[in-house]
């Protein structure tokens, strides 16, 4: 039976939907440990850094990092978050949003700047 994402949305702080938007919720069966889980795929919309000119990079799809969060009805959480990859046209230069300036004078909670830090700094 598919999650309702509007409802699942209440359960994350407000900051990182608008930079994020779930695209995907299910509960799969973990075949090791032998419990289901629910896997929760946020995806990075599709907003260039401001600084960057729309006319010279182009999306070129994602890299994702996976955390385990807390158990929701007593089932594992995993969000599997999909940071966006832009790159130059001309350069092949690949750039990524730097979520590291929000942590001062923004409504982020210190939990999820660093979070967002930390899947940045994780970037290979």
């Amino acid at each position: 039976m598919p999650m309702d994402k509007d409802a699942l949305k209440l359960f994350f702080p407000p900051e990182l939907l608008e930079y994020f938007e779930i695209v995907l919720v299910h509960e799969l069966g973990h075949v090791e440990a032998k419990e289901d889980f629910i896997e929760v795929v946020f995806e990075e919309k599709n907003i260039l850094p401001p600084v960057y000119s729309a006319s010279e990079f182009e999306s070129k799809g994602f890299y994702d990092k996976q955390i385990q969060d807390f158990p929701i009805r007593g089932k594992a959480v995993f969000l599997k978050i999909r940071r966006r990859i832009w790159r130059h046209k001309l350069t092949k230069e690949t750039i990524t949003n730097d979520f590291t300036f929000m942590a001062e004078g923004t409504k982020f909670t210190a939990e999820l700047a660093a979070f967002l830090k930390e899947i940045g700094r994780d970037q290979t």
